[in-house]
């Protein structure tokens, strides 16, 4: 078991302010991991239909599943809960004050199978648990960059060590854009296809600044200056100023890179003395919300000139047909 798995201790941990869970067989089966974002409200299995039933799970037992087990015999019940611990279930969780049937917490006991209740309903209960668990078993990535919500759009500044990415991220702050992370990005993809990147707690709003050392954003530029997490749209590589290497001139072709399998638009910046990337960068986040309008620049530029060259053509085609025209 890693160190970042998710254990039904954790969940309990995480959640139990929140959704008020109480252990009903102690601290059994609490270093269980939990692998599937999935919930089940398993009326099919009580009823007697298993297969289609996901072992891997967390099992949610609410008011109408219990009303409905308490139709059934005491043989009936016993045999439905040895089916769900046997099958090695992580959790299974009563909502709405459900009391566990005396069977279900020695079979949970047999099994070393978790149970927790809690007084929410269930409605709320699987709202809250997905959103939980979409988030904490997301596909995740860490990546070396900076990241600043620029006009509402979130860039992520990467490239070489040493290059500039937190000066440009603290100019950025300063101009009034806000600071989600630097050095360090944590990125999930959640289930939308969206990718969502904020900071390590160890760095949390602080700028490495080269030659001045750590810089506490938050505390120099107040909570207006920071915010924890961002979708991330644009990705900006910045590269050294290289002569020999020909740079986008009209940007009519977009260029993606992916990032957890989610295409982000990328593009290539070069610096040198004098360049003012950090005006380039609000000028990146604002030509991004006008694509999202509907409005390319480069687009219509590249259309611009092809109307033009084709007047200019039929313009030429006419002058020519009227040169051989003698009559």
């Amino acid at each position: 078991m890693n160190q970042s798995d998710l254990t039904v201790g954790r969940i309990y941990n995480e959640n139990r302010k929140k959704l008020g869970f109480l252990r009903v067989n102690g601290d059994i089966g609490h270093d269980t991991v939990v692998t599937s974002s999935k919930l089940n409200r398993p009326g099919l299995e009580i009823s007697g239909f298993w297969e289609s039933f996901d072992p891997h799970r967390i099992q949610l037992i609410g008011e109408g599943e219990f009303r409905y087990i308490k139709t059934l015999s005491r043989e009936k019940v016993e045999e439905v809960f040895e089916h769900f611990f046997s099958a090695k279930i992580p959790l299974m969780i009563f909502a709405h004050d459900v009391k566990p049937p005396v069977c279900a917490v020695r079979l949970a006991h047999k099994y070393q199978v978790a149970l927790l209740a809690t007084p929410v309903t269930t409605t709320l209960l699987v709202a809250s648990l997905l959103d939980y668990l979409d988030r904490e078993l997301a596909p995740s990535t860490i990546i070396h960059g900076s990241l600043v919500d620029v006009y509402g759009i979130g860039l992520l500044l990467t490239g070489p060590s040493g290059i500039g990415k937190s000066e440009i991220a603290l100019d950025l702050v300063g101009r009034g854009h806000r600071l989600v992370a630097d050095d360090i990005v944590k990125i999930i993809r959640r289930a939308d296809n969206l990718i969502i990147g904020s900071g390590v707690e160890i760095l949390e709003h602080h700028l490495e600044l080269r030659g001045l050392g750590i810089v506490d954003v938050r505390n120099i530029y107040g909570i207006r200056a920071i915010r924890q997490q961002k979708r991330i749209e644009v990705q900006i590589e910045l590269e050294e100023w290289d002569s020999t290497k020909n740079f986008e001139r009209i940007g009519a072709q977009e260029k993606y890179t992916k990032i957890l399998d989610v295409d982000i638009p990328i593009i290539n910046l070069p610096i040198y003395p004098g360049k003012n990337i950090t005006v380039i960068a609000e000028v990146i986040a604002l030509n991004h919300v006008l694509k999202i309008m509907g409005t390319n620049a480069a687009l219509n530029f590249q259309k611009k000139i092809a109307a033009t060259i084709r007047q200019k053509t039929q313009i030429d085609d006419l002058q020519n047909y009227l040169k051989k025209d003698l009559e």
